[in-house]
């Protein structure tokens, strides 16, 4: 008689089991809005704006309320969102550089745990043509609808890399059918799902449709201050009332809020909803010719908290079974780690800024375990010192149009260059922060003579940042200080190429 059969099966059986046992990752959509902030909400008591649906979401879900951008500006915070990383790490320093074809993106986590991975809208890392080596498809994702930057009404997009088309339609509702199709052949075909949607609104030029507009005819009468921004007429810059503007703004984003409704209840009658974790936040805080009734100090483009928090909202019921709010600071380059995390999936094994969120998704983690840094790079510096592209800028010229003009060219390019890999005074430069606990420390860089202005502040007691600590507490000031540095150090090694050397 052989023996050796019964645990050769049993252990063949217990492998199986394991295999067939273990809970599937769930699908995932992660949203994001451009130029979205913190208060342009319902659920945070804006005066105006009308967003039932993100509201819903608010009470329904997990609402972060300490939810920030990793940068203040838009292509930044889309590199931290699809690395886990600082944009600063990748060269990806402010609106219209890329990021680095050796940087591993959450398409790329997701497609090992057996997900079909789909990017819709705006991209602004690289061009999304095909032959881009930083292009959607280049990155780990399975197809893409996209644009090189932002998009209003009938907006250019180019599927899978190939020559713009030109969709008929409000651009948020587009998005959402596009992705509802994805998410349906995923479906048909038993695949899980991951799906990018990053609108082209509420971003500048503003467009809107006539019942969206509707909702806002009042404004024109209620602020006649003048704001700057840019014509749909020309493409050029133009000065309009504020009340105008912001007739317009609104209307875009509440047309974005009702079609991530109509997403919500595709999910929800498809019986998809309960095992899809559904997110939504912004890419930057509210850009400075529509700002009001911010509670915040600053606007985008600027590292204090109105440029940098945004609205933070996660759906799963299958595992966020109660609404909660939670106060756990928490920003773009957690996503990577987040899904990692969720999706049974290694790190990268290179330097992380974000951490892992599934403790704040069960309630267990009340508190950040480690710092927040912000970093606005001082590109003066690179091109000073006259270095070499990092990727072909041939490959790096956009093909979607759009009404801005830059250049007077109706598209956008993208940079990214390589850093000569020796470290002077000038590469720790720019306006820069660290949040640890309560307390964040702002510092911007003195003139030529002039020496460096820095500042501390208690969010807890003092969320609008009125009120300067940093005379007050020297020894926290240097504390803080030192951890900048030594992260700016990390930071550094990063962009001078250190962690693709294998």
């Amino acid at each position: 008689m052989n023996h050796g059969i019964a645990p050769t099966l049993a252990l063949l059986l217990a492998g199986a089991c394991t295999a067939l046992c273990a809970p599937r990752p769930p699908n995932v959509i992660l949203m994001m809005g451009d130029d979205h902030g913190w208060e342009e909400t319902g659920y945070h008591g804006h005066p105006h704006v009308k967003t039932p649906v993100l509201d819903e979401m608010a009470a329904q879900g997990l609402r972060l309320d300490r939810f920030h951008s990793a940068h203040p500006s838009c292509s930044p915070t889309r590199a931290s969102f699809l690395t886990g990383r600082h944009p600063n790490r990748m060269g990806t320093f402010t609106p219209g550089w890329s990021f680095r074809p050796e940087e591993v993106t959450l398409a790329h986590v997701m497609r090992k745990a057996g997900h079909r991975c789909a990017h819709f809208g705006k991209w602004h890392v690289g061009a999304v043509k095909k032959e881009s080596p930083v292009s959607p498809g280049a990155m780990g994702f399975d197809e893409w609808l996209s644009h090189d930057n932002f998009f209003e009404l009938n907006p250019s997009l180019s599927r899978n890399g190939g020559p713009p088309q030109v969709f008929e339609g409000e651009s948020s509702e587009i998005l959402v059918r596009e992705a509802i199709a994805f998410v349906d052949r995923a479906r048909k075909e038993g695949t899980p799902f991951f799906a990018v949607v990053w609108f082209g609104s509420p971003h500048e030029p503003y467009s809107g449709l006539p019942a969206d507009l509707a909702l806002y005819d009042d404004l024109p009468a209620k602020y006649a201050k003048k704001v700057r921004l840019t014509s749909n007429e020309t493409g050029g810059p133009v000065t309009r009332p504020l009340g105008e503007v912001l007739r317009e703004r609104y209307a875009e984003i509440t047309a974005m809020d009702r079609a991530i409704g109509v997403l919500r209840k595709h999910l929800a009658a498809a019986g998809l909803r309960d095992d899809t974790l559904l997110f939504y936040c912004g890419d930057n805080g509210t850009s400075p010719d529509a700002t009001l009734a911010s509670p915040h100090r600053g606007t985008k483009g600027q590292i204090y908290e109105g440029g940098t928090l945004v609205p933070g909202l996660i759906e799963w019921p299958a595992r966020i079974r109660k609404p909660r709010t939670t106060d756990v600071r928490a920003t773009t380059s957690d996503l990577l780690p987040t899904l990692c995390a969720i999706a049974g999936q290694p790190p990268p094994g290179r330097p992380l800024d974000g951490i892992d969120l599934t403790p704040v998704l069960d309630g267990t983690m009340t508190t950040r375990p480690s710092p927040v840094f912000f970093w606005d790079y001082n590109v003066a510096r690179l091109a000073s010192a006259d270095a070499p592209p990092y990727i072909d800028p041939r490959l790096q010229e956009g093909t979607t149009p759009l009404v801005k003009l830059a250049g007077g060219k109706a598209t956008r390019d993208f940079r990214n260059l390589r850093h000569p890999g020796v470290f002077t005074d000038a590469d720790f430069l720019g306006p820069r922060a660290v949040i640890d606990g309560p307390f964040k420390l702002v510092i911007h860089d003195g003139g030529k003579a002039a020496a460096a202005r820095v500042e501390l502040f208690d969010l807890d007691a003092d969320p609008a940042e009125k009120t300067d600590l940093a005379g007050r507490q020297p020894e926290r000031v240097a504390q803080l200080r030192a951890e900048l540095l030594e992260w700016q150090r990390s930071v550094l090694k990063s962009l001078a190429g250190a962690d693709y050397v294998k």
